[in-house]
């Protein structure tokens, strides 16, 4: 097939450019490198650096005619968006608007999008399936319930096919650790408390006053090979059965912030000072995927997403890069 990977030089497109060229697809990558990487592009994509905002640039792309589209382009930060509301609208809706446009224009039918468990809001029940109240705490989270909207509305009147797939936590990095996560900066906990032990720091703990059996949030967390096979099958689901379709992208399963640590600790064999802070605003107790859609319509089984799989593959390719 070929593909497109809007935002391929960044943590989990980098993966699924990787994972796409495995299985024989030609790929190109555009991205406006603001936040990716260029060397976390494979050398055997064809990579076209520009901005989604430019929809002269996306028709130009476009032109050559792709059988999917894969959409990761978009910043992730939910503090951040808190702080500039005006750039996550910006950036994650109106670019993808652009792009959906772009897209039927010129007969590039089918969608995959990178959403988030943040449309969800804090959840009123655990574990949390796709027709869960949507309810965003936050402009990030908003900004992709926008572009979820905007797919099913383009699948009612223009015939756009697409997937939405909601992840929660992405996490952990190459089996050999050379590829991994780099945010910058970085918000995400399991690189944050591998800095604090590579950099012989305490690590700040925000809540302890949860409810949940430790005190401190739970979450579910994706191995990002995990991650990116779900993306190869819903390539597949769109291929045989065009429509529109929406997936939560976890395990089921649930650790807490201590639990985290725990196994960081266990990894590294390092000894790690907590610093107990209070909580962040908007941070949920518990955050926990209902994954049985995705199992039962797409077969989706995640094989990486041990916590001890994901800290170790973590630490591998982190301890090298700080």
């Amino acid at each position: 097939m070929k593909i497109l990977v809007t935002g391929g030089a960044g943590y989990i497109g980098s993966f699924m450019v990787k994972r796409l060229l495995e299985r024989g697809d030609n790929v190109t990558v555009i991205d406006s490198l603001e936040r990716g990487h260029i060397s976390a592009i494979d050398k055997r994509a064809e990579f076209i650096k520009g901005n989604l905002l430019n929809r002269e640039f996306i028709s130009e792309v476009l032109s050559k005619k792709f059988d999917a589209v894969i959409h990761f382009a978009g910043f992730i930060s939910m503090g951040e968006s808190m702080e500039e509301p005006y750039m996550y609208f910006k950036n994650n809706t109106i670019s993808s608007l652009n792009l959906i446009e772009e897209m039927v224009r010129l007969d590039n039918n089918n969608f995959i999008f990178s959403s988030t468990a943040g449309v969800y809001g804090n959840p009123v029940q655990i574990p949390i399936p796709e027709y869960h109240p949507k309810n965003p705490e936050n402009p990030y989270g908003e900004s992709k319930l926008m572009v979820e909207k905007l797919l099913h509305w383009y699948g009612k009147t223009k015939k756009l096919n697409s997937v939405a797939l909601r992840y929660f936590n992405a996490a952990g990095a190459a089996r050999n650790g050379s590829l991994g996560e780099q945010h910058e900066p970085e918000t995400h906990i399991i690189p944050k408390i591998i800095e604090a032990v590579v950099k012989k720091e305490p690590f700040k703990l925000f809540g302890t006053d949860y409810k949940t059996k430790d005190g401190t949030c739970v979450r579910d967390y994706i191995h990002v090979l995990d991650l990116v096979e779900a993306h190869v099958l819903a390539l597949e689901k769109l291929k045989k059965e065009p429509g529109q379709y929406i997936y939560n992208v976890g395990t089921g399963k649930g650790y807490s912030n201590k639990q985290v640590i725990s196994m960081v600790k266990k990894v590294t064999g390092a000894d790690l000072k907590i610093i107990k802070s209070p909580r962040r605003l908007g941070d949920a107790d518990t955050l926990i995927a209902d994954p049985t859609k995705i199992k039962n319509e797409l077969g989706f089984s995640p094989k990486h997403s041990s916590l001890e799989t994901i800290v170790k593959t973590a630490w591998q390719w982190h301890s090298k890069k700080i």
